[in-house]
This record gives structure tokens, C-alpha cells and sequence, in this order.
């Protein structure tokens, strides 16, 4: 394996796993599209910046971009509290605004600058190792790994050293509040973290794939646990993964990098939503196709034992007989009834059945309840 590739996937693994931590308290908060928000609405603080230090590699435009993230948090909460916008609407009308400004600054002062909206949007994680850091006129890696290398870092030591403080203001606010844990100022930090890796990804992947990173892993790792430490846990780990595959999946048919994994989270996130135990879509219908039997089977227990021992007791329980007196399909009456003898809740005696002493003490126990 080439050198490039290492460094292409480590940088990968690195954008998707500093961008899967904070995500985790975006997708609990069900705030994940201010991440979308907060990627279109830091242009004009990129193109002010740009405008300040005419050069696209100054640490500055990253923290002119973190904070017209937190400007734009800051407008959506201010819209939010005048009672008269829900939060996507406020979403969607304060980022399309700022965006469109920077659009506009690029249009009217930077025509003839390579500082473009696709430059923005789309990123190629292909190239983030062609710009490398020099130390001392020594080559150290891609910019881009240092660069998320350090935000990684920087999320991490967030999110370990106020670990409670964001458990409680996600779950609970108004306590964390009462308790003197400033939720506010916790949740400012938390969009600033958002901010900054957001823009610092940009040189690598671009904001659309920046937005699924941010919002895909942490809604997998949520179908799968209840426990936000494993949820933490397990975004990072399905971000690498999805990394990983997205970057073999594009060098397998030859097409974008950041496009293949965007695919393969996806992807990855509809498996995931079909087959994880207890809360994927085969699980619950098993788990609907089970109660049904299972209802169907108390209703004959009860029809059977509320007309044990008396005169019409026969005729009641005829299999044959069975879907007229409880207004079943004849077929499904059929189902039930083997479903009821594979449990052992009744037995058959050529065509009559009768209660078992565990379907008795079932009917007993529905009809006390």
C-alpha cells in the first residue's frame, strides 16, 4: 500500500472521529441540522478573514469561522426565544442569510481568488495529503491530519473534562440549571467545538461530508445502546469503519472519496436500522408478528376456558367451528391453533381441543388482569 493511502485513510479516520464525538450530544439534543447550518453559515467569517490576512492558510479564518458559527447559534436562539419560531425554522432562515452573504462578499471582492463555493462544499479528501507541513525542512505529513489531529484532541479533552456537565445539560437542562452547571454556557462551548471541526474539515472532506460525519455515526451508535459512554464509544468506531470502506469503496470503482463515504455511512446506518437487536425494522416486526400470535392465542385460551364445563363446550370447541365463534379467517384460526399446541396451552383430541393446566392459569391470569 502506498504511503498516500495510509495517510488518506488516516486522515479519514481522524475527520470522521472528531467529527462523531460532538455529534453524539448534536443528535441527542435534536440539533443535528445546526451542524448544516453552522458548515453553510461560516463563509462570510472564512471570506472576512481572508479579506484580513489574504491567505487561506491563517489559523485565523478557522477562528473567524468558529465564531460566525457561534454568531449563528446565537441568532437561531435569539429567533427561537421570541416564542414565535420552532428551531428549523429559525435554522432555516438564519444560515441561508449569512451564506448568502459570504456569496456575495466572494462574488463582489474575490472573483479573481481560488476561495469558491465548491472549494467550500464539495473538498476532496484525494488531495489533503498533497499539502504537507515542513518543520525545520523536514516533511511531516499532510497539514490536514495535524490540523484535525489537533481538533480530535481538543473535542476529546472537552468532552472528558465536562463529561457530567454535558450528560446533564443534554438530558436534563433545567436541573443542570438548578444544580449551577450553566447549561448555556455548556451548550455555547459544544457549538463552538461544533465550529471549529466543522471548518477545520473543510480543507480535507468539505461540509456535505462533514454534515454526515457529524450527524451518521452518532445516529447508528444511538439505535444501538442507551448508554451515552458506549454511544461515544461506538460513533468513533462505526466513523472509522464508515472511513475506511468509503475509501476502498471509491478506490474499488474509482469515484470520490468524501461521496463514497457519505455512500457507506449510509449504508452502514440502514443496516444498522434494519438488523440491531431489540430496535432495528426485522426486530420489531418479529416482535409485532409475535404479539399478534400471541394475542390470538389468549383470545382461545379465554373463548376455551369461559365455556369449560358447559353444555355447549363441545361445540365451542370444534376446531372446525373455532373461526365463526371468534370471527377469524378460517386459515388464520388454523395458525392459532398450532400456535397454541406448539406452546402447549391446549391439546387436540381428534377435532375438539381442550385446555392445557398452563393455558388455564394464562386465561386466569388475562381475565385477572
Amino acid at each position: 500500500m502506498a504511503m498516500h493511502q495510509i495517510e488518506i485513510q488516516l486522515t479519514a479516520i481522524v475527520v470522521a472521529v472528531a467529527c462523531a464525538l460532538p455529534g453524539v450530544f448534536l443528535v441527542l439534543r435534536r440539533m443535528t441540522l445546526m451542524s448544516d447550518a453552522i458548515s453553510h453559515a461560516i463563509l462570510p467569517g472564512i471570506v472576512l478573514a481572508f479579506f484580513l490576512t489574504e491567505s487561506l492558510s491563517s489559523p485565523l479564518l478557522i477562528l473567524a469561522a468558529a465564531g460566525t458559527g457561534v454568531l449563528t447559534v446565537v441568532f437561531v436562539e435569539l429567533l427561537q426565544q421570541t416564542k414565535l419560531l420552532k428551531e428549523d425554522a429559525a435554522i432555516g432562515l438564519t444560515f441561508p442569510a449569512l451564506f448568502s452573504i459570504g456569496v456575495i462578499l466572494i462574488s463582489r471582492f474575490a472573483g479573481n481568488v481560488h476561495l469558491d463555493m465548491d472549494a467550500v462544499l464539495l473538498g476532496e479528501i484525494a488531495y489533503a495529503h498533497l499539502n504537507r507541513l515542513e518543520v525545520f525542512g523536514y516533511n511531516m505529513g499532510p497539514v490536514a491530519l495535524y490540523v484535525m489531529g489537533t481538533i480530535l484532541v481538543l473535542n476529546l479533552a472537552f468532552i472528558l473534562l465536562f463529561y457530567k456537565e454535558l450528560k446533564l445539560a443534554t438530558f436534563d437542562a433545567s436541573l443542570a440549571a438548578a444544580l449551577g452547571f450553566a447549561p448555556t454556557l455548556i451548550h455555547y462551548g459544544l457549538m463552538t467545538l461544533v465550529s471549529v471541526t466543522t471548518v477545520g474539515a473543510f480543507d480535507a472532506v468539505g461540509s456535505i461530508l462533514v454534515v454526515a460525519l457529524i450527524a451518521g455515526p452518532p445516529a447508528t451508535a444511538y439505535l444501538m445502546t442507551d448508554s451515552l459512554g458506549r454511544m461515544l464509544i461506538l460513533s468513533a468506531i462505526i466513523g472509522s469503519v464508515n472511513a475506511i470502506s468509503g475509501y476502498w469503496l471509491a478506490y474499488l470503482f474509482d469515484v470520490s472519496i468524501a461521496g463514497a463515504i457519505a455512500t457507506m455511512t449510509l449504508l452502514i446506518f440502514g443496516l444498522t436500522f434494519l438488523v440491531v437487536p431489540e430496535r432495528g425494522l426485522i426486530a420489531i416486526a418479529r416482535r409485532r408478528a409475535r404479539q399478534k400470535w400471541e394475542f390470538a392465542q389468549k383470545m382461545l385460551v379465554i373463548h376455551l376456558l369461559n365455556h369449560e364445563g358447559l353444555p355447549e363446550a363441545e361445540a365451542e370447541s370444534e376446531i372446525a367451528h373455532l373461526h365463526e365463534h371468534l370471527r377469524w379467517e378460517p386459515t388464520f384460526a388454523t395458525q392459532v391453533v398450532k400456535y397454541a399446541l406448539n406452546n402447549r396451552c391446549v391439546s387436540q383430541k381428534e377435532t375438539q381441543l381442550t385446555l392445557t393446566e398452563q393455558g388455564r392459569a394464562m386465561a386466569r391470569q388475562v381475565l385477572v388482569q
